[in-house]
């Protein structure tokens, strides 16, 4: 039998061990473009405003039931999902400040707003916006 309790499931085995696991890693995940296509106001929606609308969906699968990340779980997310972006600024110092920020006192927990602040922030200093810039596009 489980039972839940602070967005975690506890089981108990026959052995009488009791094992914690986080909730999102127990759900099976709709897929990001369901997820977008389920959303009616978008079915018209801009490219901007999918990107956009696919970010919120990224963070809400991550986020706890209050709408927060750790400081860990979005480091984490950084590295998995935002990954062309972060690669190769290690030696930059303002990438260096980013991601020492979100070591110290990881436990501590950011909102959306400041998820979107980090997001912007490491996109300015990364090499794949300036590739992204050079795009040369036909009309």
């Amino acid at each position: 039998m489980s039972k839940l309790t602070h967005g975690e499931r506890i089981y108990t085995h026959t052995i009488r061990q009791v094992i914690t696991v986080p909730l999102f890693s127990l759900t099976t995940s709709t897929p990001i473009a369901k997820q977008l296509a389920s959303i009616k106001a978008l079915g018209k929606g801009s490219d901007l405003e999918k990107a956009f609308a696919t970010v919120a969906l990224v963070y809400n699968n991550s986020a706890d039931p209050e709408g927060k990340l750790s400081k860990a779980e979005a480091k984490s997310l950084l590295q998995t999902q935002f990954g062309g972006f972060i690669q190769g600024q290690e030696k930059k110092p303002k990438y260096q400040e980013i991601i020492s920020a979100l070591d110290e006192e990881s436990e501590n927990k950011i909102d959306f707003e400041d998820f979107m602040i980090l997001l912007v922030s490491l996109t300015l200093m990364s090499d794949l916006l300036q590739e992204i810039k050079n795009v040369k596009t036909t009309k």
